[in-house]
């Protein structure tokens, strides 16, 4: 079977790409988390479009302030989402039960990458019922009406207990990893909030209603790209090569 070889601050962590999936360690978590925080933020729904907008119009920290505030949003539904499903771990953790969860999450994060490839995000419309602050609005009050407009979504919690249930990464009895997953979530989703305020930042001369076209086209590729990889490795349990 194909190894995965994972080289971390000098250590060499070789197992299958279907193990490392299974695995409990710190290092494991916060990886997972990490890239759980990324896929959860990236499409762009009506808060990445707001953060777009003030990025824009308004500077690049009221951009990413407004990025920060959706995080925490997400942090806080990835906190719900896990504490519900840890009350059903022992079902979960049933090889067939995990593999229907797995298969379904797949194909939920499939459909949800066609919806975010044929989206056409429609910058005024998504904003009209978007509070915004004052003119001399404070980065706390960017960042909160960020949180808002997240937090008014609940429906992240399916797209989240579909990333849980394929990452395997509620753990019960591992509370350290389990914490440091969580924060990895947060980092993971400022991380692409960050790229993203300095990417616009950076076009900002040439951006229009185009470029949002294509971050949601490429997005929704990636999406439908892992998931799809995911479910041929869960439905046949080989493993696929990646070198980190």
């Amino acid at each position: 079977m194909e190894l995965l070889n994972i080289h971390f601050f000098g250590l060499d962590f070789t197992s299958t790409f279907q193990e490392w999936m299974q695995q409990v360690g710190i290092l494991d978590e916060i990886l997972k988390g990490f890239i759980i925080g990324i896929i959860v933020s990236a499409p762009m729904g009506p808060v990445g479009i707001l953060t777009v907008q003030r990025t824009l119009n308004k500077g690049r920290m009221e951009g990413l302030a407004t990025g920060i505030g959706a995080s925490a949003s997400d942090f806080l539904y990835a906190i719900v989402t896990g504490y519900g499903m840890s009350f059903v771990i022992d079902i979960i953790e049933n090889p067939a039960i995990a593999l229907i969860i797995k298969i379904v999450g797949s194909v939920l994060l499939f459909a949800f990458g066609v919806y975010t490839f044929r989206s056409v995000p429609k910058q005024q419309k998504m904003l009209d019922d978007i509070p915004t602050p004052t003119e001399s609005g404070s980065l706390t009050s960017y960042a909160m009406s960020g949180f808002a407009v997240t937090v008014s979504n609940p429906l992240i919690i399916f797209m989240f207990v579909a990333l849980f249930g394929q990452f395997t990464f509620i753990l019960v009895d591992n509370i350290i990893p389990q914490i440091m997953g969580y924060l990895a979530i947060i980092g993971g989703a400022f991380f692409w909030w960050f790229s993203l305020t300095w990417l616009i930042d950076k076009v900002r001369t040439r951006f229009n209603q185009r470029i949002l076209w294509w971050i949601n086209r490429i997005i929704g590729i990636i999406v439908m790209v892992v998931s799809g990889i995911i479910i041929i490795y869960t439905v046949t349990g080989h493993a696929i090569p990646f070198t980190l």
